[in-house]
């Protein structure tokens, strides 16, 4: 059977990562062909550059050349990883102009964070392809995938869906496993302490709408929203408007923690909840959620595939004598290698599913 033929949208840290787990699963030129990436230029070999030496993750571990093609004999632009052809395509501000029908593209991952509302998504279909994987919170016409949690629940005719984003990726499976175990939540707040990402400023710069977002990212700890909690909702209804939560950027470059402190709808423990999460991440959540009992760090965390790593050492109560049901949970996750190595889960569910 011949590869499933893919378009990657945006070049940038999830993009690369992307396609790096596509490579490290072994599944480029076995179950899929990346045959275009598309971003701001076309110079294959500053490409091939950023993916063999990366600041946090290291070393690519695939040998990677470049080739120029018939079309553009000036410089370099097809990427050679393994053996396998990846044309590099001029960036659109229309999706629509790409040539996905021309490579005979079926599935796009779209990680530019400009597309994220389907309708604009769709225009990777009006293009030729047949589906597209956002790779951030979508809005609109779509459904909120989560690996793990709510997987089962994607049909063959859903055209465009969102892997949510990093950090609903992590608190997703915790909330999954309470509500399984019958532990429930009555109501919460999520604090998600974060790398500080692409988005942000090297040194103080304008910022509209934002203020404190404008602030340099290295060296500050920048109060910020996001709307992960919220997400949660979508992705399993019964704790929709249950929580709530916001975000503190750190001067880390990768690996981000959540913080969810709620309250149950039953009466339970800590030693209960210890053994809920470690017996899911062995079985029914495993290599989704991670379970560590160890003194680790955030550096610990740097190339973590897993979604969500639960640090049963920082769980906390709140609880009066006679009370059970006020909890902290604390678990970490990878922003950058987690969250792509979900993306890759994704499409091969979809690619399996008939």
């Amino acid at each position: 059977m011949a590869p499933i033929k893919i378009g990657i949208n945006g070049f940038g840290r999830i993009g690369r990562m992307v396609f790096q787990a596509l490579c490290d699963q072994g599944l480029l030129g076995t179950t899929f062909d990346v045959v275009g990436v598309v971003d701001m230029s076309t110079d294959a070999d500053y490409f091939a550059y950023q993916m063999k030496y990366d600041s946090v993750h290291g070393r690519f571990k695939h040998t990677v050349t470049t080739e120029k093609s018939e079309a553009n004999l000036e410089e370099a632009d097809i990427i050679v990883v393994n053996g396998n052809k990846v044309r590099c395509i001029m960036a659109t501000r229309n999706p629509e102009d790409l040539p996905w029908g021309k490579f005979g593209v079926e599935y796009v991952i779209e990680s530019t964070g400009l597309f994220t509302d389907a309708a604009l998504a769709r225009g990777h279909i009006k293009a030729g392809a047949k589906k597209v994987i956002i790779s951030a919170p979508g809005k609109g016409d779509l459904k909120t995938i989560v690996m793990g949690v709510n997987h089962l629940e994607y049909e063959s005719s859903m055209d465009v869906v969102s892997n949510a984003s990093c950090t609903t990726n992590c608190l997703a499976p915790l909330v999954h496993v309470l509500l399984k175990e019958g532990v429930g939540i009555e109501k919460g707040l999520m604090t998600t302490i974060h790398a500080y990402t692409a988005t942000q400023k090297t040194v103080d710069g304008p910022s509209k709408k934002d203020w404190r977002g404008g602030r340099a990212a290295a060296v500050n700890i920048i109060p910020s929203s996001t709307g992960a909690a919220k997400a949660v909702g979508e992705v399993l209804p019964t704790v929709k408007g249950k929580l709530t939560g916001m975000a503190f950027r750190v001067p880390t470059p990768d690996v981000s923690v959540v913080d969810l402190t709620f309250l149950s709808e039953k009466d339970t423990s800590i030693k209960e909840i210890d053994a809920f999460l470690k017996n899911a991440s062995a079985t029914y959540m495993k290599g989704f959620l991670g379970f560590t009992d160890e003194e680790l760090v955030s550096t610990d965390f740097v190339h973590d595939d897993r979604s969500s790593i639960y640090d049963s050492l920082a769980t906390l109560q709140n609880n009066l004598p006679g009370e059970k049901r006020m909890f902290k949970i604390v678990s970490w996750y990878d922003n950058e290698w987690g969250y792509s190595n979900r993306v890759v889960d994704l499409l091969k569910h979809m690619t399996s599913t008939k």
